[in-house]
């Protein structure tokens, strides 16, 4: 159930809505958060975590915003879009961040092909599968932001991770054409690139000694920090910010 406090109003006088795909993930749930506290109506989108999506927007809730849970696996087109459509009812989605993705790390000389198929599948063409229904409804509102995940790995590599990095990469290729066939619609696109986020995943991965060698500020990133960068890009102070590419990693060459 959607519940409402502190609309945002934008173009037309209606509240603007926003999808955030994996927001059951910690970077995920943590925009969520801050674009609903901005005063978007959110849509926390999960396939193997319906569970935790609808924590996330139950919390949401909880603190006087508005969201609901929605699932839907973006590998599959028909399935996506049959999904997007029933959204689409309501009006037009003008915020999209294109959070999704997974790891099934393996060194190249020892990656099975469903490796490396998988994680390209969730993460590129899960951002096609989501991204293009929502386009011409964005496109006739003449505003929308469109914000991808990417990661450091797909800036720097990581060893393990090629599957990964060519995915994340790629995602800022499709942005950087996407920007520009939209730019005259009021619409941009950006990709951000975060470094080591705190995250129970990442404690497992990474110790602490590990952090300070690697992130010249000696630390992990707050999911929150991650957050209101994508807020920011989000709003309409970022306008004139479209087919970027943002590192927020601590100051990682």
């Amino acid at each position: 159930m959607a519940h409402r406090a502190g609309d945002r109003l934008v173009r037309g006088g209606a509240m603007s809505r926003a999808l955030v795909t994996g927001g059951s993930g910690t970077i995920g749930a943590a925009i969520a958060a801050v674009l609903a506290a901005a005063g978007h109506h959110v849509y926390v989108h999960a396939h193997r975590q319906p569970e935790r999506a609808q924590e996330v927007a139950a919390g949401i809730v909880g603190r006087g915003g508005t969201a609901e849970a929605v699932r839907f696996d973006i590998t599959d087109a028909a399935q996506t879009q049959l999904a997007l459509a029933h959204l689409l009812e309501a009006g037009p989605i003008q915020i999209l961040v294109n959070n999704a993705g997974i790891h099934d790390d393996a060194v190249m000389p020892g990656m099975r092909h469903e490796q490396w198929a998988r994680v390209i599948d969730v993460s590129l063409n899960g951002f096609f599968n989501v991204t293009q229904p929502l386009l011409m409804p964005m496109i006739r509102s003449r505003w929308g932001r469109i914000i991808n995940i990417s990661s450091v790995a797909a800036v720097m590599g990581n060893r393990g991770q090629a599957n990964y990095a060519a995915a994340k990469a790629g995602l800022h290729g499709a942005a950087r054409t996407l920007a520009l066939e939209l730019a005259s619609r009021g619409i941009t696109v950006n990709t951000v690139a975060p470094g080591i986020i705190e995250s129970p995943e990442t404690a497992k991965v990474f110790p602490k000694e590990a952090i300070a060698r690697m992130v010249p500020m000696n630390r992990a990133g707050r999911p929150e920090e991650v957050a209101d960068l994508v807020a920011f890009l989000a709003s309409s102070r970022a306008g004139y910010i479209s087919g970027q590419l943002i590192s927020i990693n601590g100051g990682m060459a």
